[in-house]
């Protein structure tokens, strides 16, 4: 797979916008999450697709197979925990790798120094501290 132009990513992301799927009524009680849940009731008005109301998750409103699960940059994103897993990566050019949360500081300056040989982009790098006086 190739990298997609982050234009035409961005393009492709404008057209298939999705609207916010909230829960119904979730703005009337505090005590509701906004979340989604199905509507389910006998005269919910959700349910029966009424004007006015909020819409409902449908299949329809699904994004392109070639823009699902990218990340903003247009890269595949894979997740990394360890020097093996990063190595098993080498010559693939369409991913960019975030670094486990987890690791250290030490680890993770290593596993960026290793990516940038390999010329992986990543997502979460190591920042060297600053020293404040």
């Amino acid at each position: 797979m190739v990298v997609m132009d982050p234009a035409k990513l961005a393009r492709l992301k404008r057209r298939f916008k999705k609207p916010k799927f909230i829960r119904f009524e979730s703005w009337r009680y505090k005590r509701l999450e906004t979340g989604w849940r199905k509507p389910k009731g006998i005269d919910n008005k959700m349910r029966l697709e009424r004007k006015g109301w909020p819409v409902r998750v449908k299949i329809g409103y699904r994004s392109p197979k070639i823009i699902r699960g990218l990340h903003p940059s247009g890269y595949r994103e894979v997740y990394v925990r360890n020097e093996e897993e990063l190595r098993r990566l080498k010559g693939q050019t369409d991913i960019a790798i975030r670094l486990s949360g987890k690791l250290g500081a030490r680890k993770r300056r290593i596993l960026t120094e290793i990516a940038e040989e390999m010329s992986l982009k990543v997502l979460n790098p190591y920042k060297k501290p600053r020293l404040e006086r």
